[in-house]
């Protein structure tokens, strides 16, 4: 299961680098549209964030003080940052992930999300499929907002 998580994060996360790097101009990483409040820019930066807060701090033990606030109001920050911020949450997510054992899996997470204990194994998969569902927003950002 170890080895699947952190192939499937690793996978994910350079799909994440790809999509940021597609974008034409920088600006249009932070455009936004109508009905289309978060842009792919601020999408980026609540993924680096969540990650590093629940399988950073949680799991690899980092010392990750989140700013949720800012991923979502920040603007402007530049893409060669958001990349480098993309690799090393690479690193953190396989550092956390590597702490893993099938005890650690069957036991509850380090840290409460919903307000009440849930399964490591639960919110690792959440945490992946949460990466996922973002991924799929800045796809289709990118391909709607970046002309």
């Amino acid at each position: 299961m170890k080895a699947t998580l952190q192939s499937l994060f690793k996978r994910d996360l350079e799909k994440l680098k790809t999509e940021i790097e597609q974008y034409s101009s920088e600006e249009n990483l932070w455009r936004t549209d109508k009905s289309i409040t978060n842009s792919a820019g601020n999408l980026c930066l609540h993924l680096i964030g969540n990650l590093n807060a629940f399988i950073g701090a949680a799991l690899a033990k980092t010392d990750y003080i989140r700013d949720r606030e800012f991923e979502f109001a920040g603007k402007d920050v530049p893409r060669t940052t958001l990349l480098q911020q993309i690799d090393e949450t690479m690193v953190v997510v396989e550092k956390g992930l590597d702490t893993l054992t099938d005890e650690t899996l069957s036991g509850e997470f380090p840290i409460q999300i919903w307000g009440k204990p849930i399964g490591t194994e639960f919110t690792v998969i959440h945490l992946l499929s949460h990466l996922n569902y973002h991924l799929g927003q800045i796809n289709y950002h990118r391909r709607l907002l970046d002309n």
